[in-house]
């Protein structure tokens, strides 16, 4: 896990790098929360432009932009936690923690599915199946 979260800080901290030597060679120079402010700003919306249409194709899938934003959150949770236990000292940082966390939430929510399928299949086969 460590070596994924150093691996992750040194390309992060290169990109930061060339960032910082771009804008000094500017007079306009830009100071530090004004460079977070615009190039976050940047990434947010690059994101949104890609997450959004992928979201209007579903957006007649409720279950499914749920489950892309729930997946998401608990991708953010898992490293988090884990980043905590390092910093805290109340526990390892374990990558392999992390994938277990995330194959918990999928199998679950697997589980959820089917029960969902079945009580949909009830709900339809009540209301006269299909119509021709």
């Amino acid at each position: 896990m460590s070596e994924y979260l150093s691996l992750l800080v040194e390309l992060i901290a290169e990109a930061h790098d060339k960032i910082l030597t771009l804008n000094d060679s500017y007079e306009w120079m830009l100071s530090d929360k004004q460079l977070h402010f615009v190039v976050m700003g940047l990434i947010g919306m690059a994101i949104l432009l890609l997450v959004y249409p992928l979201f209007q194709i579903l957006r007649n899938h409720l279950i499914v932009a749920a489950w892309i934003y729930t997946f998401t959150v608990m991708v953010v949770l898992t490293f988090a936690i884990e980043i905590g236990q390092k910093i805290t000292g109340t526990g390892r940082m374990e990558f392999d923690d992390i994938v277990s966390g995330l194959a918990g939430f999928m199998a679950m929510f697997l589980v959820f599915s089917v029960i969902r399928g079945v009580f949909l299949l009830i709900r339809w086969l009540i209301r006269g199946g299909p119509r021709s």
